[in-house]
């Protein structure tokens, strides 16, 4: 797990600095024409080097109308905040669940949702309000931008392990707290920042603190979805969370892009616009924290590898410690 979540801040720092040395050297269309071959030499070779799945639920189904409509639900309210900055307000423009509703009934599950998808939110509005400082009014070039981040390829990693390292020596929403904390105090250099100022003052704490943020959030929320249902439904509970990442990004980046547009329209001073929109991902921090710390109740998790009493119709109430007996087994017993 811990592996695989240091898989994206390595990954993003070696694609920004790909992009910067494409942009600069030759013509932009070559870095996608270079992704498209690497993805496709990836995709066979994990076709030709995986081993064949064994379905868990092979009576399984899917409401595949319901899945279309919730997630075309989920893209359209994205796409208005995306789209507000530069449109504005008046352009016009469950049978099988694949997650089951039962989860969403749990104790601290539906806080957790709302945690992740809030700390992504600041993150993303950091991360973008960071980069828009350097390339805009430092006048960086993608290049100096993508050296300027090389804090994520040492500080990401490092913060993946240090998450794994602490999940079963102390409670996962406390852990949580602290990857909000930083984003608290990321936003707020990123928004007190002069335009003119060398990097290392505040744009590099910022960007080290801001690294360590969604690994201890993507780390400990996994485990805990994952520990909030059976093996049935495990993909699923840890699909949502990369989901969350995604979708509270874009929504961040949505939101405050209207905050900063409104904001620099009424004013005519485009600074403020950017500090308006870092100070709402401040209060998005502060408010996700508040719900990690009063709602979120999950207990130390010290087990290894899979219980065998595990079936993969069982299902863990998050925050209780009690097991969903599946109706077979309560049949049988009986």
């Amino acid at each position: 797990m811990s592996c695989f979540g240091a898989s994206a801040p390595i990954g993003g720092f070696f694609g920004a600095l790909l992009t910067g040395v494409f942009l600069e050297r030759t013509h932009w269309r070559w870095l996608f024409i270079f992704l498209a071959a690497s993805q496709a030499a990836t995709l066979a070779g994990i076709y030709f080097s995986m081993p064949k799945d064994e379905p868990l639920d092979r009576g399984g189904k899917i409401d595949y109308v319901g899945a279309a409509l919730g997630l075309g639900s989920l893209i359209l309210f994205s796409f208005v905040w995306n789209q507000a900055p530069s449109s504005g307000w008046q352009t016009p423009v469950e049978i099988e669940p694949v997650m089951p509703l039962f989860i969403f009934k749990t104790p601290s599950f539906s806080p957790l949702v709302l945690v992740v998808t809030l700390s992504y939110m600041s993150f993303a509005i950091a991360q973008w309000y960071a980069i828009t400082w350097l390339q805009i009014e430092r006048r960086w070039s993608v290049l100096d931008t993508a050296v300027g981040y090389t804090p994520f390829l040492v500080v990401g990693p490092l913060s993946v392990f240090l998450a794994a390292w602490l999940l079963p020596r102390l409670a996962a929403q406390w852990i949580m707290a602290m990857g909000i904390v930083v984003l608290v105090a990321a936003n707020l250099l990123v928004a007190t920042m002069p335009v003119q100022q060398t990097y290392w003052a505040q744009a590099f704490p910022a960007i080290v603190l801001y690294c360590l943020s969604p690994d201890f959030v993507y780390v400990a929320a996994q485990l805990i979805v994952s520990n909030s249902v059976g093996r049935k439904y495990q993909g699923v509970a840890g699909s949502l969370i990369g989901t969350l990442n995604l979708y509270g990004n874009s929504l961040g980046i949505g939101v405050s892009g209207t905050v900063e547009s409104q904001v620099a329209k009424n004013s005519g001073d485009r600074i403020l616009g950017y500090r308006t929109a870092l100070y709402f991902g401040f209060a998005v921090a502060v408010l996700a924290l508040a719900l990690d710390v009063f709602f979120v109740r999950v207990p130390k998790d010290n087990r290894e590898g899979w219980d065998p009493s595990d079936d993969v119709e069982d299902s863990l109430i998050v925050g209780t410690g009690r097991s969903v007996e599946p109706a077979h087994a309560a049949t049988q017993r009986r």
